[in-house]
């Protein structure tokens, strides 16, 4: 068996009903598995917004503050390529 550490944790009666349905319905072994596995998900969340925070020092120092205008054209430039799965388009996107 692996070393694992033991903790005493609080949280919401949804979450708590959402561990234990996952637990009885198979897909998860464990309560503590299921804990473990969101965890592990909100570990490399964290580890890739300070990569994402890093990056975009390093291109503001380089290039400038990215503007409010410059994000609005990303928005604009990314929603025009975006292919609609289901759904219409809004009125608002370009």
């Amino acid at each position: 068996m692996t070393d694992k550490d033991k903790l005493s944790v609080t949280v919401d009666p949804d979450v708590a009903a959402a561990a234990r349905a996952a637990v009885s319905s198979g897909r998860a072994g464990s309560v503590s598995a299921w804990v473990n596995e969101a965890l592990h998900r909100q570990v490399d969340h964290e580890r890739r917004l300070n990569g994402l925070e890093r990056f975009l020092a390093a291109y503001e120092s380089e290039h400038g503050t990215i503007t409010e205008a410059e994000m609005a054209d990303a928005v604009r430039a990314a929603r025009a390529g975006a292919t609609v799965v289901r759904g219409k388009r809004s009125h608002g996107a370009a």
